[in-house]
Formats: C-alpha cells, structure tokens, sequence
C-alpha cells in the first residue's frame, strides 16, 4: 500500500481505542440523565442555543479566554498547546489533502514529512510547509512553559500546582513527549529529503545525512508510539476534558443542569475538569490556613475516580462554600453543588421533620411585601430594626414573614446534605408565600436570598435589601442625607460570587457616605471565614481566615466597615475597634427628617 509503513500502526490503532472508548463513556453517562435532563435535551437538542454554544466551545476549549483572563501566562500555556494542535491538525489535513495525488489516508496528515519525500514545489506548498513548522513552534512554546511551570508553578503565576495522579503524570509526559518527537522526526527527513521548512529544515541541516538515515525510522515510531500512549490513557485520566468540555458547553446551552444526586450530566462535570490547579490559590483554606488537599480539584478528582468514600466525604466536607473556586474555575463547573452533592446525607436525610409548622399559617399579605429576615438576622437583630423603620418611612405595608423565629430557608440543611429536610422547609415557605398574596419577597442574609432566588419557583420578586433600598432611593422614594462618614464595604460571599450582586449595595452606600476601595472586593472579596458551609475547621482557623478579609477591610482606615450579610456582621464585630454596619442599619441612620 502507497503512504502506509508499519510505524504507523501505533497511532492508528490507538486513535481507533480512544473514539471506542469515549464514544461508550458519553453514550453510557447520556443514559444516566434524569428524566428532567433528558426531557431537556429531547426538547432543544437542535435549536438556535447551538450557535452561542459554538462560540463559547471555539473561546474556552481553543482559545481559553477565561483562564487568560484571570492570568495570562497560564492562559497561553493552554492556548498555546490546545489552539497550536488544533491548528497543527487543521492546516496539516489541508496541505497532506493537497500534496498526496493517491491513496489518501488520515495518517498521512500526521506523517506527512515521512510520506512526501520532495521539496516544496509550489509557492503554496512553501507557505503550508512554513506555517507547519511556525504552528509546531508556537506548540512547543506552549510545552516549554508547562515544563516550567512543573518544576517552579510561580514562573506561571501560580502559587502552588495540583499534585496528579500516577496516570495523570504518565500521560502528561507522553504528552510533552510528542512535539519534541515530531520536530526530531521532520528534521531528520528535512536532512534527508529537503522538505522542511524554517525550523526543522534548520534542525535538519545539523544532522549528518548518515546519522538521520539512521534516526529517521526510530523517531517516526517512537512519535507515533507516543501518541498511541496518550489516545490510550486519555479517556481515563484529566486529559479527557479536552472532548469533554465541549458536550459540557452544549448541555448547559440547552438548558440542561444537576440537581441534588450524581447523574450523567455529573460524569461530563467531573471529565470537564482539566485540574489545572487555579482554584488552589483562590481558597482561603490554602492561602490562609495551608491545607492543600481538600480543594474542588481534588474533590472532582476523588468523585470521578471513585476512590475511598472517607477521602470524598473529607474533601466534601471541609470547604467555605464561599465561592472564591467557583469564580476561578475556567470551565465553569458547577462546583457548589458538586460539593452539595458529595454531602448527602442518604439515610440520616428523613422526611416529614417539620410537621409542626402545618400550624403556622399565611397572614394576608395582598398589598404588602413579604419580608423575610433569616435566622442570622435574629441574631443580629439592629438589622432587621432598621429594615421595619425603612418600610415605615416610606410608607410600605409589610409582612414580617419570620418574625416569631419560626422557620428557616432551608439553605443551611441543603449545604449540609439535608435534601429531604431542607425540600420541607422549601414547601412550607412556598405555600406560605403564595397564600399570602404578597407581591414581593425581600430578605436581609444573602443565604435567604439564594435559596428563596434560586432554590424556590417563586412567580413574585425575590430582592436582598439592598437591591431594594437601592430601587426605593432611585425612585425618590426614600430621602437619604450623605455626610462625612468614610466607608468600606464587604461583599458577602453568597451575594457577590453566589449572585451577582455587587453594583446595589455600592450604590446605597454611596449615596450616604464615602465609600472607599479595598485591595480585595467584588468578585476577589475575602471570606470571612464564619460561615455555614463549613463544619470541620475550628473557631481558631475561621478566626485566622476573618482576620485576612478583616485586614483588607481596616487598610484604607474607614470610619466604618460596612457589609450585607448579618453573618459577617456578627464575624467582624467583636474583632476590631472600628464599627462595623450592616447597610440597611447605615441608611436607617442617614434617612432625611420630614
């Protein structure tokens, strides 16, 4: 057969194993959808949903833009390589298409310098021959700096890289193994044949034509070889995001989303994850307490790996649920809830818990907002004070849903695993709610906020305070005085990263007072390390974590440290002799007198 030597067997034979064996995986996680994820694909499997899909595919698995922007040395590592390749297969299936007039086959495209013994004959062959080696280049720029960033991760703007598993550190070297060979392989046939181009024709020259004949057959297997190791161990290692990734984008397009149990939607999840390690440096649990092996990176790996149950529940449970990993990820993985998920807490989770609050009835509501204050509210207890005297001066007839202290969101029990429990609690708020014929829910804890926005099916307004205080100043409705008061404020965790709101509380406060920059605000806001999400650390270490957003707080010298969350109100009190507010508190004090 014309175009085909026995070294090329390796890579045909490996290429076929891994289309086998990924085309079984997805098939097979496909099969594990719910009945909700699969009603959803069904319904929107084609649909104009596909065209933003393609984009985000050609921007986040090619391009990595997301990564580039949190860190643009790490983002061209992964553009350099994913792009380079892409590209490399690209204009390589073009220029063999063109040069091979017989007996076409895909391997030839990789083989090409073997196959095509003659000097380029046409300008057009000069140009393709000359963008191969510059694409080969850029590629090995790219495998260069993750040899860099292996040895010494701060080079790359990392703090700390991600310890990988046995067969993820074998393929990781077949795969820094395959460029390298390609380049020895073109060059030695560039010596022999003259049919290289800038870089490997210059290689070439360096050889002596009795040395590549020689080489020339060893590099093309080993090449080949190489790259049959890394199609073969690629459906069972992290490498399995670079297909992966790209059913990921075109399920959530859809419409398609986990729920409270593991699923084939999950699988896709868990495979999407390359462990490139950025959500190491963003959890607090590492930049201030050191502990390096409960971060979503490992969690994934531990769930997609299936590995010892007490190594998932320990990751699981020792985390912030502050959402500072989540925000980093590149891929977008739902992390939360994986983690959520990873808490369930199966049997212990029973059902009917909270009979007793089938005496609780709806108060009629028709007219009125629904305000709910949420159990750490209680517990500060000037906030929602200073809520009432805002519904009063301006005139708003409320519902002060939880003011006997009686139920709870939920939220607190789903974060710990409680599905069943918190599905209760869920209900009954539900049905209070629309009994009540309120016309909006406002809530004062961003824990409230998310579960009541994002974990009911309300059809009223659901808004944090500060939202609606925000809307009430900008309609005229309620006058505030703006004095000298100095200001910094702290996005709570679940209202900035878990919801997007960071321009409300910003504008309330400005609207009143000074309000001064921090280093670390916004969506790079630090915990304060006093939350639900975390039941294993001690009182000494969330103290430790509070103490570094306390500082980043107390460094503009502000007169107050303002915040939206009556959690980390309660976290920063009692730590520093400067005040600290929580925003409504701040307005009820700035209202004008009539």
């Amino acid at each position: 057969m014309e175009n085909f030597s026995p070294f090329v067997l390796p890579f045909v034979l490996g290429s076929i194993a891994l289309l086998i064996i990924c085309l079984y995986k997805y098939i097979r996680w496909i099969r594990q959808f719910d009945r909700l994820q699969k009603k959803a694909l069904l319904k929107n499997i084609i649909s104009i949903k596909f065209l933003p899909a393609i984009w985000e595919m050609f921007s986040e698995c090619l391009l990595h833009l997301r990564i580039t922007k949190k860190n643009w040395r790490l983002g061209y590592m992964h553009r350099s390589i994913a792009f380079g390749w892409f590209l490399l297969i690209l204009v390589g299936a073009f220029e063999s298409r063109i040069g091979t007039k017989s007996d076409f086959h895909y391997w030839v495209a990789i083989f090409y310098r073997y196959f095509h013994q003659t000097p380029p004959e046409t300008h057009t062959a000069w140009v393709l021959t000359q963008i191969m080696d510059l694409l080969l280049l850029y590629v090995l720029s790219g495998i260069t700096l993750a040899l860099f960033k292996k040895i010494h991760s701060r080079i790359l703007g990392m703090k700390r890289a991600t310890k990988h598993t046995l067969m993820d550190r074998a393929i990781r070297v077949s795969l820094w193994g395959i460029f390298p060979l390609r380049l020895l392989s073109e060059s030695a046939s560039a010596c022999l044949y003259h049919n290289g181009g800038f870089l490997t024709q210059t290689i070439g020259d360096l050889f002596s034509p009795h040395v590549a004949e020689v080489l020339e057959m060893p590099f093309w297997t080993l090449y080949s070889i190489v790259l049959c190791i890394f199609f073969v161990l690629l459906p069972f290692t992290r490498y399995m995001h670079i297909f992966t990734e790209v059913f990921l984008i075109y399920f959530r397009k859809v419409g398609l989303r986990e729920h409270t149990k593991l699923t084939g939607f999950s699988k896709f999840e868990l495979s999407s994850c390359s462990r490139c390690g950025m959500c190491i440096d963003a959890c607090p649990l590492y930049k201030d307490l050191g502990i390096t092996d409960v971060q979503s990176v490992y969690l994934l790996r531990n769930l997609r790996n299936l590995e010892h149950h007490k190594d998932i529940i320990a990751a699981g449970k020792n985390c912030l649920m502050c959402h500072r990993c989540a925000e980093d990820c590149p891929v977008n993985i739902d992390l939360m809830n994986l983690r959520r998920i990873s808490r369930d807490k199966g049997e212990l989770d029973l059902t009917d818990n909270y009979k007793y609050l089938n005496k609780v009835k709806s108060f009629n509501a028709i007219g009125r907002v629904a305000y709910f204050g949420g159990c750490m509210s209680h517990l500060t207890p000037s906030i929602t004070e200073s809520m009432q005297t805002i519904f009063k001066t301006v005139g708003q007839h409320y519902w002060f849903m939880d003011e006997d202290k009686s139920i709870c969101c939920g939220r607190p029990l789903l974060q710990q695993g409680f599905n069943n429990q918190a599905a209760d609690l869920r209900r009954k708020n539900t049905d209070l709610i629309i009994n009540s014929g309120a016309q909006m829910l406002i809530t004062s804890c961003p824990i409230c906020y998310t579960s009541f926005k994002k974990e009911y099916k309300l059809s009223i307004p659901v808004l944090h305070h500060t939202e609606y205080i925000d809307m009430l100043i900008k309609k005229g409705k309620l006058k505030v005085k703006k004095g000298d008061l100095k200001v910094t404020y702290h996005d709570p965790c679940e209202l900035g990263r878990g919801c997007g709101i960071y321009n409300e509380p910003r504008n309330v406060l400005k609207a009143v007072s000074t309000l001064l920059k921090t280093e670390h605000e916004k969506e790079n806001s630090l915990c304060c390390g006093l939350n639900l999400g975390n039941t294993v650390i001690s009182l000494e270490q969330q103290s430790t974590i509070r103490n570094t957003a306390l500082d980043n707080l107390m460094a503009p010298h502000p007169d107050v440290i303002a915040t939206a969350c009556p959690m980390c109100k309660k976290a920063f009190k009692h730590s520093t002799d400067v005040n600290v507010k929580d925003i409504a508190e701040i307005v009820a004090e700035n209202i004008e007198k009539k």
